[in-house]
């Protein structure tokens, strides 16, 4: 992990073989992946699961599913996301360093990136997620037009092409939660 990210505690709770509530772990979670043309930038997977209804009995540990910013088939996926403010990299980063972030989190096919585009990071998942900005400042960029967030906030994205931004001076962090959906009827 890069020293630059702050580690996520996360505690795990759950039935123990007696259906007593317990706690299965608590400590910084072990699945931190960053992005080398982005320092600063940490996306820290707290839980996935791999089916509608999640299984909750004798589930201890969900972080040894497959990465992907799209969580598996008829899954979800909870995320801690730090953004750095990218005025010191967005104008260096290389259409080679976005398909190889993309590349080692497990999505190639989730970047959208074209030269021309309103920012290096656009991606497109078959997802809904449910977006809850924790601190800072970041904008979502969109297609067509682009929408200012600070912490409090929330997003409801639907399977859009986007990026996020962060135009401002501090780092901003977005809880996702992000379920496996359909793009068809």
């Amino acid at each position: 992990m890069s020293e630059d990210v702050n580690p996520v505690r996360r505690i795990v709770a759950g039935e123990d073989e007696n259906g007593r509530a317990v706690i299965f772990s608590d400590g910084p979670s072990p699945d931190v992946m960053i992005d080398p043309a982005r320092p600063g930038f940490a996306a820290t997977r707290i839980w996935a699961t791999d089916s509608t209804p999640a299984k909750i009995k004798g589930i201890r540990e969900s972080l040894n599913m497959a990465h992907g910013i799209e969580p598996p088939k008829l899954g979800s996926v909870c995320r801690y996301v730090t953004y750095p403010p990218e005025k010191n990299f967005v104008n260096g980063v290389s259409e080679t360093n976005i398909r190889d972030y993309f590349a080692a989190i497990g999505s190639p096919q989730a970047c959208t990136y074209m030269p021309d585009a309103p920012h290096p990071y656009m991606q497109k998942t078959e997802t809904l997620d449910f977006c809850y900005i924790l601190d800072g400042e970041i904008t979502l960029v969109l297609d067509v037009e682009e929408i200012d967030l600070k912490a409090g906030d929330t997003v409801v994205q639907r399977g859009t092409n986007h990026a996020w931004s962060n135009r401002s001076d501090a780092p901003c962090t977005i809880i996702f939660c992000q379920h496996d959906a359909a793009f068809g009827n």
